[in-house]
């Protein structure tokens, strides 16, 4: 099927390419958050970069990393819960 853009008004989508855009908005806000956590935890974790880490690195970077994601998780969840209380969760609020 063909479609037209912009979508006429009243037209709905096609349920397969909205679940395929929403899969693929969901892989593009995973690798966004991997990238920033690989920021964050190499700037605070590798003093000097060499042919292999040391236990201290790595140590840093493991709490760093489960740091990083309760982090987020309880950021998500904050707005859900602040969301609901308000009636209605929309999903651009994680973008």
């Amino acid at each position: 099927t063909l479609l037209s853009f912009p979508p006429r008004k009243g037209a709905t989508a096609d349920p397969q390419l909205q679940q395929f855009i929403e899969i693929e908005s969901q892989k593009q806000r995973f690798q966004q958050l991997v990238h920033q956590m690989t920021e964050v935890c190499w700037d605070k974790c590798m003093d000097k970069p060499g042919p292999k880490l040391d236990s201290r690195t790595e140590a840093c970077f493991v709490n760093c990393v489960e740091r990083f994601i309760d982090t987020s998780q309880f950021i998500l969840n904050r707005l859900e819960q602040t969301q609901k209380s308000k009636g209605t969760f929309s999903e651009t609020m994680l973008d």
